[in-house]
């Protein structure tokens, strides 16, 4: 079969790699549409690879076309996304259905062959079937709908609330979709961009607040009538919209950091003081499992994908290339801020 085979750092071809048949309780999926994620990109273009070669890929979808030995749940022709996480599920953290803690984990993508191939392996209790009226697209769109509701479940979410999020790309905007389907009163998008805003307001944001401007967090607060927001997630893993975060979050509200920061995060003493004077909770969020595994939200994004309420925008989408092109693919992302949403490769 062909893949996009990651032999060094910067060194990402689309080669032969040796075809397989699936193992037992495993399934054998033909790859449709698998996304590019930030994750992927320190692993191509810096040194983060697990070893070489290596085949990435872990946001992805298909069609299954050959299952394993004992496989009872899955059959050949099913329409499916892959949850990329292979917990041990024997271990203490396990057994708890904290899988997302495993320290003898598997992973689609990284440690074990994925997605940016023709075909891709998985277990059997990693494919979640959907629906015909879900596009593989929107399939590939699992694993980062997952990220955001997972987020939405670590802090403990309650409707009737004001919710912000921070960050407009489609962590951001799929977090924002999820509070208002779980009931939120009103959702606040930030960002410095003001497509991706514009793209949060046709998707549901009650409000949006540009933080180039001088005067956004005056303009935050009014929303709220100085309170600050119940429940703040912070997608964009930057410095500014962490401690930002701190500064929006009501009092007893929740601050639940999503974003994965790759600099220091520095508090003055005076910001650090807002959370204990408001005795706000502040939280992570890791990867998107839960018991039983891989978990509620795996199961809902099937469901609000099917019925139409989990929305994917054809703006959300940068571009669209063939799996071949997998090298240029990676180019775009060189020139800092070229790329504005989802790369979504393909295997027609």
């Amino acid at each position: 079969m062909k893949a996009g085979v990651l032999y060094a750092k910067d060194d990402i071809r689309y080669a032969d790699w040796p075809d397989f048949t699936p193992g037992a309780g495993m399934v054998k999926v033909r790859m449709r549409v698998c996304g590019i994620c930030g994750s992927d990109l320190p692993r191509v273009l810096g040194d983060a690879a697990h070893f070489y070669p290596v085949i990435l890929g872990h946001e992805f979808a298909g069609e299954v076309v050959e299952v394993g030995e004992g496989v009872e749940t899955i059959k050949v022709g099913d329409r499916v996304a892959g949850a990329p996480l292979m917990p041990c599920l024997k271990c203490e953290d396990c057994q708890k259905g904290n899988y997302a803690l495993c320290r003898h984990y598997g992973f689609v993508g990284s440690r074990q062959p994925g997605a940016f191939a023709e075909y891709v392996e998985l277990p059997e209790r990693n494919a979640i079937v959907f629906n015909e009226n879900v596009t593989f697209e929107q399939g590939a769109l699992f694993e980062p709908a997952t990220v955001a509701l997972h987020g939405l479940f670590q802090a403990d979410f309650r409707g009737a609330t004001d919710v912000a999020v921070l960050g407009g790309g489609n962590i951001g905007i799929l977090a924002m979709q999820w509070a208002n389907i779980l009931g939120a009163r009103s959702v606040t998008v930030f960002d410095i961009d003001d497509d991706r805003l514009a793209l949060a307001s046709r998707l549901g944001a009650a409000n949006t607040i540009n933080t180039k401007d001088s005067d956004y967090l005056e303009q935050a607060m009014a929303l709220t009538n100085g309170r600050g927001f119940d429940f703040v997630f912070e997608t964009a893993g930057q410095p500014v919209t962490i401690k930002m975060g701190f500064d929006l979050t009501a009092g007893k509200g929740t601050f639940c950091c999503i974003g994965t920061p790759t600099r220091p995060v520095e508090f003055s003493a005076e910001l650090w003081e807002k959370m204990n004077r408001r005795e706000f909770k502040v939280t992570g969020s890791w990867m998107s499992y839960s018991a039983p595994f891989p978990g509620r939200e795996w199961t809902l994004t099937a469901h609000y994908f099917g019925t139409g309420e989990l929305r994917l925008e054809d703006s959300m989408v940068f571009k669209r290339m063939p799996l071949a092109n997998i090298a240029d693919a990676f180019d775009m992302y060189r020139i800092p801020g070229a790329v504005k949403g989802k790369i979504l490769l393909t295997n027609d």
